[in-house]
């Protein structure tokens, strides 16, 4: 069977998805504006989360789980049909705030995500917060990716992938190996990343239009159960991103209606304006993390057919540049 060609991204939102957003802002919008930050109210929030993305996911059939034994850090393999661990993985870090979710919430995105690229995925289930303040989730991402290199794997073997918070991580994780001079992933693919924890940015872009699933202010408050007494602008928080062009290429995308809208832009701007590499998909009229969602339409899988094509793309550049540097090297 010959793959599926990736489509490409809509030029305008459709009465569907606006039916979707409308339904969303006058549903789960209204609740979450009233989920108080306290122990109870993350468990609902966890809850009710965990309650939607099993709700509205979907793992391909023959889809395997396996939880490694020798990890340092807690997390699973997911594994689409057919798929098995090899050298070349994608290492994925989840969303929602740094309080919210976990491996198992995403393991549908996942799954589909290793179905459509033939890639295991290993999804990291770090400590959320307020359990487990900054830096916490940070320091299990880097543990998680330096294990993936013990196991015998070279940095350009992984491909990242990640979502909401996930993309916070993971902008922290590699801006903190090209400080130290070391090896990049090869490629890597934004699902609505959050970048700006200030949440300016946010509330700029909802005076545009209103996020249909939270507001900037209720996004604020979970973030800061993980950030806790730090300043927004700590360097490990607030990003510098003049050493882009020492990052792999980046695919981001988002929906056209949520507010991280405006951090999508943001964070392609900084890595072209630097130097680097970066491709911006925004999809009108969808919502946080659709890519999560395929049960709300077509989109969601339509936008890992893309992702698959960037990933390949990245790991036959990074192919040629190494068959390259072995070249001068013999010579």
């Amino acid at each position: 069977m010959s793959p599926v060609t990736a489509p490409p991204v809509p030029a305008r939102a459709t009465r569907r998805t606006e039916l979707t957003a409308l339904t969303t802002r006058y549903g789960l919008g209204l609740v979450s504006g009233l989920i108080p930050m306290n122990a109870f109210g993350v468990a609902v929030a966890r809850g009710l989360v965990a309650g939607i993305m099993a709700g509205l996911g979907s793992c391909p059939p023959g889809t395997r789980v396996i939880t490694p034994r020798h990890s340092p850090v807690a997390g699973e393999w997911v594994l689409g049909p057919g798929v098995c661990v090899g050298r070349r993985v994608i290492y994925y870090v989840h969303g929602s705030a740094y309080v919210i979710c976990s491996a198992r919430t995403h393991r549908s995105l996942a799954a589909r995500l290793s179905a459509v690229t033939g890639l295991p995925v290993f999804v990291v289930d770090y400590r959320l917060a307020p359990e487990h303040p900054f830096p916490a989730a940070a320091d299990d991402v880097a543990a998680g990716f330096d294990w993936l290199l013990s196991d015998g794997r070279d940095a350009g073997d992984i491909l990242v992938a990640g979502d909401s918070a996930g993309g916070h991580l993971i902008c922290d994780l590699l801006l903190q190996r090209a400080a130290r001079d070391e090896t990049q992933p090869a490629a890597v693919a934004l699902f609505s990343p959050l970048i700006d924890l200030s949440f300016v940015l946010a509330a700029e872009q909802e005076r545009v239009r209103r996020d249909p699933a939270i507001s900037a202010a209720a996004a604020r408050r979970l973030v800061g159960l993980y950030i806790a007494q730090l300043p927004a602008d700590h360097p490990r928080l607030r990003f510098d991103f003049t050493a882009a062009d020492r990052l792999p290429p980046f695919l981001v995308q988002v929906g056209g209606v949520e507010m991280l809208v405006a951090d999508a832009r943001h964070l392609d701007h900084q890595i072209r304006t630097h130097d680097g590499n970066s491709t911006l998909e925004v999809w009108p009229g969808l919502m946080h993390v659709f890519q999560a969602l395929p049960r709300l339409g077509p989109e969601a899988d339509a936008a890992l057919v893309r992702v698959r094509d960037f990933f390949t793309a990245a790991i036959g550049v990074a192919a040629t540049e190494e068959a390259t540097t072995e070249a001068k090297v013999v010579s």
